[in-house]
């Protein structure tokens, strides 16, 4: 399985970063898209007891498949297998039809830049705060790009989303994982509501 090296930085202001990426000579590769993944595992959920989870998601312009684990909370805590399909629906369908059951609906926004051969991501997730994800061959690569951005290291998080989501409400990642559905079009849920941290 391939590691994902990456980052997260939360609460950022996308409007300051494009203008320091720009600056940079980054390549904004893709523009705002919205993203639509579906996230899988058997009636049993026996892949999120050992963490993991299978994964389709449409980015606007490319539908991948991916089994995903999280052995860690940390910058190379997250192991994945990843491969480009043909259609989203097909593919869900697929997975369905030899026992796998969606589990979570989520739709973001997601722009994409390159910048010293790695991937600066700028999120939009429904009911946080916008953040940026830069993904990169080495540790040292990723903490020189967010140098470059002004980015404190010590503010760094890792993993999943599920970070992004405690730091803004007091949950705990198996309440996150039980929301089957985060879309821009609803409201969250009044029990999530609830538990927003105050700022």
């Amino acid at each position: 399985m391939q590691t994902e090296i990456e980052a997260k930085f939360l609460g950022t202001n996308h409007d300051s970063l494009r203008t320091r990426l720009d600056e940079l000579g980054a390549v904004c590769q893709r523009p705002v898209t919205v993203t639509t993944r579906v996230n899988m595992d058997y009636a049993d959920r026996r892949l999120k007891k050992q963490g993991s989870w299978v994964r389709v998601r449409n980015n606007g312009n490319k539908v991948t498949l991916t089994y995903k684990q999280l052995d860690s909370w940390t910058l190379s805590g997250v192991k994945e297998i990843e491969i480009v399909v043909s259609d989203f629906a097909q593919t869900q369908a697929l997975l369905e039809a030899v026992g796998l059951q969606v589990c979570s609906r989520q739709t973001t926004k997601r722009e994409t830049w390159t910048y010293k051969g790695s991937e600066v991501v700028l999120d939009e997730w429904p009911w946080v705060k916008p953040f940026i994800e830069i993904e990169g061959p080495s540790e040292a690569a990723v903490n020189d790009i967010a140098k470059d951005l002004g980015l404190d290291w010590e503010n760094a998080v890792f993993g999943s989303v599920e970070p992004v989501y405690m730091a803004e409400y007091d949950i705990t990642e198996e309440q996150f994982l039980e929301i089957d559905s985060i879309t821009f079009d609803q409201q969250p849920p009044a029990w999530l509501l609830k538990a927003k941290r105050k700022t």
